[in-house]
């Protein structure tokens, strides 16, 4: 069998999933629009402080977690997901098994890909909810269910990265909002996609708004990402899950091309002259 010839399986029918024990959920967390907006200008100040962008989710969930863990479970292929609960964390923490897959392969491409650590967004989160907790912030305490989802969702933030062919520069992070808020919907991924938005005007002019609806566009006409197996296309060839996926080519997607931020390389240089600096002193 050629790589080309491999697909990814669909779910199969099998036997139905045993009926899972959903906990009720939790009171909706109070909406901090005020907060949000203070959060969303530090980001914008400095988009290295990814804890804003945490900080806005939090201000602004108000249910909307909860809406999607609703939709997850509503659906047999999240059903069985849930019923499992595989950790997609352990797997792509599991650098020796994702460097033996195939060359084409989704896995490796995301190894492949410089920069991702699955835990680093998840150990950021965690803080962000440890210094909540110490300043007297009441966080609701998800039941296992939820939590496991909540964990997945972080998670696959990189890998939609690596679908999507979106960069990690402002640009890349940028478009892959926009790209998630038509999969996930919501206040804070909104609030995030014109804060993104009008950084990037700023300072590329208004041409960047047509691509990024063309990314969110792209998201709106791809799968349900949240209820992919991810563990178990990690082995397949990347296009063949992107066609899984219906994630439309990039070429498609953006006729003039993946855009890249052209200042990225200057301010990665400048944030290691500071933090040399800092060390110096």
């Amino acid at each position: 069998m050629t790589a080309t010839d491999r697909r990814p399986a669909a779910p199969s029918g099998g036997p139905s999933v045993e009926p899972l024990d959903v906990p009720p959920p939790l009171p909706a967390h109070r909406v901090e629009w005020r907060r949000a907006v203070r959060a969303l200008r530090a980001l914008l100040a400095d988009p290295e402080q990814t804890e804003k962008a945490f900080e806005v989710f939090l201000a602004l969930d108000g249910g909307q977690d909860e809406r999607m863990f609703q939709r997850l479970v509503s659906t047999p292929q999240g059903r069985r997901l849930a019923a499992e609960r595989p950790s997609l964390l352990d797997r792509l923490s599991d650098r020796a098994a994702l460097a033996a897959l195939p060359d084409d392969s989704f896995g490796l491409a995301y190894l492949d890909r410089a920069g991702f650590a699955p835990g680093g967004l998840v150990r950021l989160k965690e803080q962000m909810e440890t210094r909540a907790h110490s300043i007297g912030e009441q966080l609701p305490v998800l039941d296992p269910l939820r939590e496991w989802l909540r964990v997945r969702g972080i998670v696959m933030h990189d890998l939609w990265h690596v679908l999507t062919d979106y960069g990690t520069d402002g640009f890349g992070e940028a478009a892959l909002l926009a790209f998630s808020h038509a999969q996930l919907p919501g206040r804070a991924s909104g609030l995030l996609v014109v804060g993104a938005a009008l950084r990037c005007v700023a300072e590329y002019g208004v041409g960047f708004v047509p691509y990024l609806f063309r990314a969110w566009r792209r998201g709106r006409g791809a799968a349900w990402l949240p209820a992919l197996p991810y563990e178990s296309l990690l082995a397949e060839p990347l296009t063949a899950v992107r066609q899984f996926a219906a994630i439309m080519p990039a070429e498609q997607a953006h006729p003039g091309g993946i855009l890249s931020d052209p200042l990225a390389a200057e301010r990665k240089a400048a944030r290691h002259i500071g933090a040399a600096g800092e060390a110096w002193e």
